[in-house]
C-alpha cells in the first residue's frame, strides 16, 4: 500500500512553512500527504500579519475525513493555535487509535509573532504529549515546556529527560538557536542520548525549517523505518534543504524542498 502521512497544522500562503512546507516534504519522500488545516495565516517572508483559526469542529471533521477513509501511516502536528483546537485533535487521535505521531510545538513564527495562545500550553502538554511517538522542540520551545533554559549540551539533556517524563516516547531537542559551527540536535529515548550534527550554513534562508524537519521525520516513519533512523534520514534530509535553499521574497526564505530531485538531474 502507498505510505500515507497526515499533517494537521496552519496554512502559509507563502509556501514556506505549515501545511505546504509539510506537503512538499511528504511528496519529496514519495509518501502521500494529506492535511487538516487548523488556521489560516496571512504571513510571507517578512513575517505574520495575521491569523484566523478555524473552528474545532472543523478541525475534528477534517481529521476524521481522512482517517475514515484513507488511512495514515503517520500523523505529524504542527501549528494547533488554540487550547480548543488541540482538545479537539486529541480527541480524534485517540477516537483513531493513531500510534506513529510526531509533535512539533509550534509557538512562534520565524518573526517572532506568536502562534499558540498563552493559555493553550498546558492543554498541548497535557493532552497531546502522552500521545506523541515523538516531539521536537526548539530550544526556546523546550524552555516553555518544562522550564529548563536549553543553552548548551547539558541543559538539552536535562530538558529532554523532563519533557520526556510528560509522555512522549521520543523527545528531539533542536539545536538551531544555538551557537557553533556545528547545529546538533539532541535525541532520547528514556534511556540514551543520540547526536546528530550538520554544519552551519549561513543564510536567511530557513522558514519553516521545524516544519520540514518534522514532516520529513513523520514521512520516514510513514515508509517504516524506525524513530532513530527516520530522525537520521530526516536530518540529512533538512541539512540539504538548507544548503541548496533559494532567496524568495526580502526576509526569510525557503528551503529548497526537491533538492534531491535537482541534484539527481
Amino acid at each position: 500500500m502507498t505510505p500515507r502521512a497526515l499533517t494537521i497544522a496552519g496554512s502559509d500562503p507563502g509556501g514556506g512553512a505549515g501545511i505546504q512546507a509539510d506537503l512538499k516534504t511528504f511528496t519529496a519522500f514519495r509518501v502521500f500527504g494529506m492535511s487538516a488545516i487548523t488556521a489560516v495565516t496571512v504571513q510571507n517572508t517578512l513575517g505574520v500579519r495575521g491569523v484566523a483559526a478555524m473552528a474545532p469542529l472543523l478541525v475534528s471533521e477534517q481529521i476524521d475525513a481522512v482517517l475514515e477513509d484513507l488511512g495514515a501511516d503517520s500523523v505529524k502536528l504542527g501549528m494547533l493555535s488554540s487550547a480548543p483546537i488541540i482538545k479537539a485533535v486529541a480527541g480524534r487521535l485517540k477516537a483513531h487509535k493513531v500510534r506513529n505521531l510526531v509533535v512539533d510545538p509550534v509557538m512562534y513564527a520565524k518573526s517572532g509573532h506568536p502562534l499558540l495562545a498563552g493559555n493553550a500550553e498546558a492543554a498541548l502538554i497535557r493532552e497531546l504529549l502522552p500521545l506523541a511517538l515523538m516531539i521536537t522542540p526548539n530550544a526556546p520551545e523546550a524552555g516553555r515546556l518544562c522550564g529548563v533554559e536549553v543553552k548548551d549540551r547539558e541543559s538539552a539533556e536535562k530538558a529532554a529527560r523532563a519533557i520526556h517524563a510528560l509522555g512522549p516516547a521520543w523527545v528531539l531537542i533542536k539545536g538551531g538557536h544555538l551557537g557553533g559551527k556545528t547545529c546538533t540536535d539532541l535525541l532520547f529515548d528514556g534511556r540514551e542520548f543520540t547526536e546528530f550534527s550538520y554544519p552551519r550554513v549561513q543564510t536567511r534562508n530557513t522558514h519553516g525549517t521545524g516544519c520540514t524537519l518534522s514532516a520529513a521525520i513523520a514521512a520516514c516513519l510513514a515508509l517504516g523505518m524506525g524513530p532513530r533512523e527516520a530522525v537520521k534520514e530526516a536530518g540529512a534530509y533538512v541539512a540539504g534543504a538548507i544548503l541548496n535553499s533559494f532567496s524568495l521574497g526580502s526576509g526569510h526564505g525557503p528551503l529548497n524542498h526537491f533538492w534531491r530531485d535537482h541534484a539527481e538531474n
